[in-house]
């Protein structure tokens, strides 16, 4: 309990609650209940695992300055960083209630929970390092979680106008309908919503009693999607380092699948199932560029002029696998290009949808696939990819 303030803090709640009772969701009544909560509880704890990003938390704390919503502390975990942002953390420390911890690498998930560990708040909220909040952040959870409480929630993401082009495109292709199926960017009309480690919130108590965040939906609790809890995500800043996240993402999947098997849904064999089919695709048209030199071969290599009926189907066939094969990654492009182009306003942001797409898609697909050889048919240990040059 903290006392000191209470009584300009009871004072402040019923003058507020009494100037806005006719509107819970203005933002002096949840500027009220931050208060009410000031003497009671902390209401969340930002969880802020951090490898080797400096810049990016300075520019999230900064967003976290502006939030209308002041109940919270700042928990950042150093991942065993050589680049550490103890500094930047040190400059936001009479404006933000920062914890800061360093500990040896050991990954994400085990960084999540060395912060849940030693945070206070009434509900975890789990971010990435590298994305910014809009001021409304907090109200839009506040308002979600008055109106129906739950015991895990998740928001999307969106590209920020200082983003670039690549940045816009990678944005893209982890959230459009046409890549993902909209999991990641929004969408709300869904069987179940599968909150992302970018973005997500739990409440104490179920994260204590599940011992960590992957097992939510076994225990039978509730998660939703709160829309309008969206941040900004820089993801990668480029092509190289954005296929290394996904492909690690589908390894993670099958490591995550070995441990939970329920956690395992048809969603997730999507883009190993479009990876298999962009192989087979291009398989098919080698295999008509085979037939269409082959057929070539054999009408310049024929002595006796004669009836070329067998090689002219085989020049047929060749040309018709050549031009139908490619033919749904051609209309799978063009639709990508369209979508994205409407959605940021550039043809240029458009094509490079493309290339981040086919990118997230096959990176994941063959993380994915790699994975599920090595520890569901060879039966090998938990594995990640690219660890010494992950950031490279």
């Amino acid at each position: 309990m903290k006392s000191p303030f209470f009584v300009n803090s009871f004072i402040s709640l019923v003058f507020f609650t009494l100037l806005c009772a006719s509107n819970q969701y203005s933002f002096y009544w949840i500027y009220a209940k931050s208060l009410f909560y000031k003497f009671i509880d902390m209401r969340y704890s930002v969880i802020i695992p951090v490898y080797n990003r400096p810049d990016e938390v300075d520019e999230l704390l900064q967003s976290l300055t502006v939030q209308c919503f002041k109940d919270f502390e700042v928990v950042i975990v150093e991942d065993g960083s050589s680049i550490p942002c103890k500094e930047v953390a040190d400059r936001y420390t009479d404006r933000l209630d920062i914890k800061y911890f360093s500990k040896p690498n050991s990954g994400p998930g085990q960084t999540r929970n060395y912060g849940a560990e030693r945070s206070e708040g009434e509900y975890f909220i789990i971010l990435d390092s590298d994305v910014i909040l809009p001021e409304g952040y907090f109200d839009a959870i506040e308002k979600e979680l008055q109106a129906s409480p739950a015991d895990a929630f998740g928001g999307p993401d969106r590209a920020h106008d200082s983003f670039t082009d690549i940045q816009k495109a990678i944005n893209y292709s982890m959230t459009s309908f046409f890549t993902t199926g909209g999991i990641r960017g929004g969408k709300k009309k869904m069987d179940k919503f599968y909150p992302r480690s970018f973005n997500m919130g739990i409440r104490r108590e179920v994260y204590e009693a599940l011992g960590g965040f992957s097992k939510i939906f076994k225990g039978g609790y509730t998660c939703r999607l709160f829309p309008d809890a969206w941040v900004y995500h820089k993801r990668r800043t480029d092509l190289k380092k954005f296929f290394k996240q996904v492909h690690n993402s589908g390894i993670a999947r099958i490591n995550l699948y070995k441990k939970y098997p329920d956690s395992l849904k048809l969603v997730h064999w999507l883009p190993a199932v479009f990876t298999l089919g962009v192989s087979l695709l291009l398989l098919l048209t080698l295999l008509g560029l085979g037939l269409v030199l082959l057929a070539f071969y054999l009408l310049y290599s024929k002595t006796v002029p004669g009836c070329a009926t067998g090689e002219m189907a085989l020049l047929f066939l060749g040309f018709a696998a050549m031009l139908a094969a490619p033919l749904p990654l051609l209309l799978y492009s063009l639709v990508v290009c369209v979508d994205s182009t409407i959605r940021n306003r550039s043809l240029w942001i458009g094509m490079l949808s493309i290339t981040a797409s086919f990118i997230q898609l096959i990176g994941y697909g063959t993380g994915f696939w790699r994975a599920w050889w090595q520890r569901c048919i060879r039966g090998k240990d938990e594995f990640e990819a690219f660890q010494k040059n992950f950031y490279k």
